[in-house]
């Protein structure tokens, strides 16, 4: 069995006990086989056996998967699917290239149902406009399977309808076996509620935001975009979703800011000031991810985030690093 085979067979069961030393050969294997990341490392003089701990991997700038062919053994496959970020038509976009689109969905739907219960306890519906008029989005990948998976028989997406939203929302929450989940960008969400305030079919419902303003709005921190909505969806708890492109996993927070991880997605924080000073013991600073479902790819990524840690492992998103790019499926300054 190749290591790829026998590394996704107990990729599902890590635990976080078990994640740091996968972590470790994973991180090895990617060094020696993703040749955009054995070239960094090489630029940088790093030797991948004298890696022993975390906090001592070199993370690859997330701007290479703009730059750069991001593949883990590349001639062995070719793509099939890319994932492409957000972005205007003078912003250069991430790819992110798939060599197995199940193994990404089956990932997501094992992260939601972790925390949330089995999907076919929920109906998806979903407001993302901007993500489908640009397509190639894993969120909208994510989003399809989750409704598929779901069983339920109203469709899960809507462009710029909102009285057809509105009466799928209606007809699903008759269904007393099921809670609605509506996912949505942020400024389509603001959209609906300033249109829709106190229309009863907004209640009652479990709200996920995104993150993103698209440059249709101006940019609001979370606590300001969460009240703004509670106006329209009532005194719930606004959850929210952390991921990008260059991602398969995902972090949730349920209505108090503060993100939580899977065993398979560990976050660290290093010196916004020095992007080699990665520390655990750091309460705040910018974000480096290992996403371990990242195996065809790579998993140690250094974003332009910043975050707060809490003791549990949860953590804030604070923002973005001056002059980078606003992206759409995560944070917003």
């Amino acid at each position: 069995m190749s290591f790829r085979d026998e590394y996704l067979s107990a990729l599902p069961h890590l635990t976080a006990a078990d994640a740091p030393a996968a972590a470790l050969g994973l991180f090895r294997y990617q060094a020696r086989q993703c040749a955009p990341y054995r070239e960094y490392l090489r630029t940088l003089g790093r030797d991948p056996q004298a890696v022993t701990r975390l906090e001592d991997i070199p993370f690859l700038p997330i701007e290479f998967f703009k730059t750069h062919n991001v593949r883990t053994d590349a001639s062995e496959w070719a793509p099939a699917e890319t994932f492409l970020s957000s972005g205007t038509t003078q912003q250069q976009r991430s790819h992110h290239y798939v060599r197995d689109p199940l193994l990404y969905r089956q990932h997501a739907a094992r992260i939601f149902e972790h925390y949330y219960g089995p999907l076919t306890h929920w109906t998806v519906l979903a407001l993302l406009p901007s993500y489908l008029e640009q397509g190639q989005s894993s969120l909208v990948a994510m989003v399809d399977y989750f409704a598929q998976q779901s069983g339920q028989y109203q469709g899960a997406f809507f462009l710029h309808n909102h009285k057809a939203l509105l009466a799928a929302l209606r007809e699903a929450q008759q269904d007393t076996s099921r809670q609605v989940l509506l996912i949505g960008v942020s400024y389509a969400l603001l959209d609906l509620v300033e249109a829709y305030a106190g229309d009863p079919a907004l209640h009652g419902l479990t709200v996920l935001e995104t993150g993103g303003m698209k440059g249709r709005r101006r940019e609001m921190i979370r606590e300001e975009l969460h009240e703004e909505l509670r106006k329209g969806f009532g005194p719930v708890g606004i959850h929210s979703e952390y991921g990008m492109t260059e991602l398969l996993g995902q972090a949730y927070s349920f209505g108090d800011g503060r993100f939580y991880a899977p065993p398979q997605l560990r976050i660290l924080l290093r010196d916004p000031s020095d992007p080699f000073s990665v520390s655990t013991s750091l309460e705040a600073g910018a974000i480096n991810i290992i996403d371990l479902a990242n195996v065809d790819s790579c998993a140690f990524i250094e974003t332009k985030d910043l975050a707060r840690m809490h003791p549990d492992g949860s953590f804030e998103v604070l923002g973005r690093l001056d002059n980078s790019d606003i992206r759409g499926c995560n944070q917003m300054v």
